[in-house]
């Protein structure tokens, strides 16, 4: 079923990253996970190898190569035994690089990706604070401009490879009164003045670092910004699918190497006279797991295809991360049940992988954030739409005052669609919005005028739906919009914002 996916050029490369993390980093997993920490020169030996940065461009080291080698990569580091030295690669490549990929500028892109490919730089993201996870709009971390640098304070939490690494793509407040548009990306070098760590006890993961980290009134240059001041909770909202999707390729690649060390331990361990994998029960829980992590890799295998053809699947990757890791999960548990009391041995993989996978289901965004994601595009009938803010966007559409700002592009809007043939009103409370349809086309003006219908919303949700992320009759059912009037102009809302 694999070849859909992968052709002989993966299955090479497979080949080839499977015997080198077989001969460098199996033997050593389990000092790894002791020491609490990977020599950093095991990831030089995978950036000379050409293991690092597949898909990113030649012209930084690169190989320029489809996502699905990505794949492979992730579903062979996650099946060594340890999710620490999974995820300490994982963060560099697909959670903090791609963001100064896709949005950094020449400048920063020639500075830090060749050593993310080389395997010599190790970096991290930094979004979770002591009081903001998953709410990314409400971090409390400040950068704020200062002539020629942003001095940056706050916290953050949680963050993989921040003791280890040497930057942290930051998520801070450049206008800390600006909600969502006042997010910005800033790359943090590790060693600046006024940046301390604070490495923190897990339950797994036990072979990479997870940290605090606190600023102190830290100047970074200014030409650390990635992309644009304001943008950076849209680029974040992008990126956090190709993390999810990760999670997902990880999650099923670890539930493989588990079931194949438990088959391997059921085959040798005899009880009653014969060997445990004869016992119905045990034998039926296999056969159940096998055949739900085949159902699901699959699922995660379409998912990167959506992905490897530039699709912003959100419902879908948002799928993917909360069964893989959910599955993760059972399959640890039901997979350590197999070993008995030995299966809660340090001895035993087994062991190791039960508490490593317990992370899953929290990291990227908890099962009960994809839940409401999956929830609001099901059941609301939200969509969700690729990061890059539109001139709508930049406007600042959540102040009142930019209602003259935006006009023209409504007017444009409106003109494209047919002639309402009567009168609208959007009433925002202090503004309006008037549509006179009564013509060939749609004219839009602030004027207060009564209408043939008035639509009373607020400017929030107005530009939801200008921007397509509510739809207009979702908006009606769940009370976002109240009508008053002709109920048969309300009705060709749907085509005035299609």
């Amino acid at each position: 079923m694999n070849s859909y996916y992968f052709d002989e050029g993966h299955e090479l490369f497979r080949e080839s990253l499977r015997a080198f993390l077989q001969k460098e980093v199996l033997p050593n997993i389990d000092k790894w996970e002791e020491d609490q920490r990977i020599p950093r020169d095991v990831w030089k030996k995978m950036g000379d190898m050409g293991f690092l940065g597949l898909s990113y461009p030649e012209e930084f080291g690169g190989s320029d190569l489809d996502f699905f080698y990505d794949v492979i990569f992730c579903e062979e580091i996650a099946k060594v035994f340890s999710g620490g030295f999974a995820i300490t690669q994982a963060v560099v490549q697909y959670m903090s690089g791609p963001y100064i990929l896709k949005y950094g500028s020449q400048l920063l892109k020639e500075k830090y990706l060749p050593g993310i490919i080389s395997g010599t730089t190790i970096s991290c993201i930094g979004i979770s604070e002591p009081t903001a996870g998953s709410d990314v709009a409400n971090i409390k971390t400040t950068a704020i401009l200062d002539g020629d640098h942003y001095i940056v304070n706050g916290s953050k939490t949680f963050i993989t490879n921040a003791v280890y690494g040497d930057f942290v793509v930051c998520v801070v407040k450049t206008d800390p009164k600006a909600g969502p548009d006042g997010v910005s990306l800033l790359i943090v070098d590790l060693d600046r003045d006024g940046v301390s760590s604070t490495k923190l006890k897990k339950l797994g993961w036990h072979a990479s670092d997870t940290a605090e980290l606190a600023f102190d009134n830290v100047k970074v240059p200014k030409e650390n910004l990635i992309g644009k001041e304001g943008q950076g909770f849209y680029y974040l909202m992008g990126g956090l699918q190709v993390e999810r999707l990760v999670g997902a390729i990880m999650g099923y690649g670890a539930c493989e190497a588990a079931m194949e060390y438990t088959l391997q331990y059921m085959a040798e361990r005899s009880a009653f006279g014969r060997p445990i994998n004869k016992f119905q029960v045990l034998r039926h829980r296999m056969a159940q797991l096998s055949s739900e992590i085949e159902s699901c890799k699959q699922f995660v295998l379409y998912c990167s295809r959506l992905n490897n053809d530039d699709k912003y699947a959100v419902k879908e990757c948002s799928m993917a991360k909360l069964l893989a890791t959910e599955l993760s999960d059972k399959t640890m548990t039901q997979c350590l049940q197999s070993f008995g009391g030995y299966g809660y041995m340090e001895d035993f993989k087994i062991a190791r992988m039960f508490r490593d996978s317990r992370i899953g289901t929290i990291g990227g965004g908890t099962s009960e954030i994809m839940r409401e994601i999956i929830a609001k595009m099901v059941i609301d009938d939200i969509s969700y739409k690729q990061a890059e803010k539109s001139n709508l966007n930049n406007n600042k559409t959540n102040d009142m005052s930019n209602l003259d700002n935006i006009l023209q592009t409504i007017q444009e809007r409106a003109g494209k669609a047919d002639s309402l043939n009567n009168t609208l009103k959007f009433n925002f409370g202090d503004e309006q919005l008037y549509i006179d349809g009564t013509g060939e086309k749609n004219v839009v003006s602030i004027d207060d005028k009564d209408a043939d219908c008035q639509v009373d919303v607020g400017f929030d949700d107005f530009m939801s739906l200008i921007k397509g992320d509510l739809n207009p009759m979702a908006a009606v059912m769940g009370g976002k919009i109240k009508i008053k009037g002709d109920m048969g102009v309300a009705m060709k809302l749907q085509t005035l914002f299609s």
